[in-house]
């Protein structure tokens, strides 16, 4: 018999072997059952996305009746009460099915990809990345577009507040005796609050603000109705329908007004429960509904109440010789000053993205003051140099909204479904084609009408 080798290693307990092999079916077994779970992406959110149903239409909301609500009387004057109240809600419908078919392809690409949530930039980005073999070389191209359209859109807004805010304090100042400036001059004078404000670069610091905004926000547009239905004219003193050269205008507004593409995936992201945004009836349906009614009512209150002389801002056209009226200039003007910061951030986040990776880190600080004064100047330069608060909502809503909100969700569903299922007879093909169409023919016309607007009254 051969001797055994003293430093050959001796064979494991056969407790140990039975033990290590019983650990490896286990973990097959629970490997194979995760496989055969779905996946289910709220499970795997952090825990700071805690945000209830209530609480998420809520956020809807406050985010979708913003300045977009007091521009609904000059989205009617280019309709009509009658053409008005009924494309309100066919746009309404638009809005909220485009935003449906956006989330329902974000939660069906977190399953299959095993993500706990996605943005709408990340989202179509994706949809691409893993799409027919085609369109993939134009994933990077997408996930641009919706990084920038985004951060234009809000950086458009921004300029929308700074008009307001300027042409509130005008009417304001000449009231009471102040200087008789230029709408220009009052725009550059709102530096010295939007400078320092502007500086402040996280947002929990900004919650205080918003908070604060809500409840003056609500205020002023109850003074702003109350105005509106205090002793109307006859609905016969106004058109019912205007001429078919006012429809790409109101359009253009009411997407401006109504569009809330931008807070949508952040909302849906951090609820508890995100299957109840969507369904019947959802936060999504109820938000929806809600804002449709509601900016039917003050759009067609407002241009029924102030005809063709109707601003951009309703707020605008208020008396200018009473207390009550001046107090709710006053209030918009200081919500949108507050507002900015956090619609600044947007625009900021994306150019900071993409400049960050070339700053040093030492110098990380003084590159993000640099970024929010210049982009501050910026937006506050072009608001001065066209402070025509009409021309501003009906070109963003026209250009970004068009694409943003109609087209690329339309487009992005469509590849995501491509070879899959696309309906009976490839109707989610011809319905994404009716959008997408909509969307072009909004885009070209409402261009066309602004810039033409825009050259007679220069």
């Amino acid at each position: 018999m051969g001797k055994t080798n003293k430093n050959e290693p001796s064979a494991p307990p056969l407790h140990s072997v039975m033990d290590n092999y019983s650990s490896k079916i286990e973990l097959a077994y629970n490997g194979s059952r995760e496989d055969l779970e779905p996946y289910v992406p709220s499970d795997h959110r952090p825990v700071a996305s805690n945000t209830s149903s209530v609480g998420a239409l809520a956020h809807l909301l406050k985010a979708s009746l913003g300045s977009g609500v007091l521009a609904m009387p000059l989205a009617f004057k280019n309709a009509g009460l009658l053409v008005g109240a009924i494309g309100t809600a066919i746009i309404g419908f638009i809005c909220a099915h485009t935003i449906h078919i956006l989330v329902t392809t974000s939660q069906n690409l977190c399953v299959e990809l095993k993500k706990p949530s996605l943005g709408y930039a990340e989202t179509c980005h994706l949809v691409f990345q893993n799409g027919p073999k085609p369109v993939r070389r134009y994933a990077p191209f997408v996930r641009e577009l919706a990084d920038w359209g985004l951060a234009l859109i809000h950086a458009g807004a921004c300029c929308v507040y700074v008009v307001v805010v300027a042409e509130s304090f005008k009417q304001v100042s000449e009231e009471y005796g102040g200087p008789k400036w230029s709408v220009t001059a009052f725009c550059g004078l709102t530096l010295v609050v939007l400078v320092p404000l502007c500086q402040i670069n996280k947002l929990k610091y900004l919650v205080p603000f918003s908070a604060i905004a809500n409840f003056v926000w609500v205020g002023a547009i109850g003074i702003s109705i109350y105005y509106c239905v205090r002793d109307p004219p006859k609905v016969t003193e106004r058109n019912l329908a205007t001429s078919i050269t006012g429809i790409p205008n109101f359009i253009s507004t009411s997407l401006f007004a109504m569009e809330g593409i931008g807070v949508v995936m952040p909302i849906e992201n951090e609820m508890i429960k995100p299957a109840q945004f969507l369904g019947c009836p959802g936060v999504l349906n109820i938000a929806m509904v809600t804002v449709s009614l509601l900016y039917a009512c003050v759009g067609f209150a407002g241009y029924l109440q102030y005809g063709d002389e109707v601003r951009g801002s309703l707020t605008l056209n208020l008396p200018q010789d009473e207390i009550l009226a001046q107090s709710a200039k006053i209030m918009v003007a200081c919500v949108m000053l507050l507002t900015f910061a956090l619609i600044f951030y947007v625009p900021f986040d994306v150019v900071w993205r993409h400049l960050k990776h070339r700053v040093p880190a030492r110098n990380h600080g003084w590159a993000v003051a640099g970024i929010r004064l210049v982009g501050t100047l910026l937006i506050v330069g072009i608001a001065t140099a066209v402070p025509r608060l009409e021309l501003f909502m009906e070109l963003i809503g026209a250009i970004l909204l068009s694409v943003m909100g109609l087209m690329l969700p339309a487009i992005t569903e469509t590849v995501f479904r491509w070879g899959k299922d696309l309906g009976p007879v490839y109707c989610v093909v011809f319905k994404n084609t009716i959008i997408v169409l909509f969307s072009l023919i909004a885009m070209v016309s409402g261009v066309v009408y602004s810039l033409k607007t825009m050259l007679e009254k220069l």
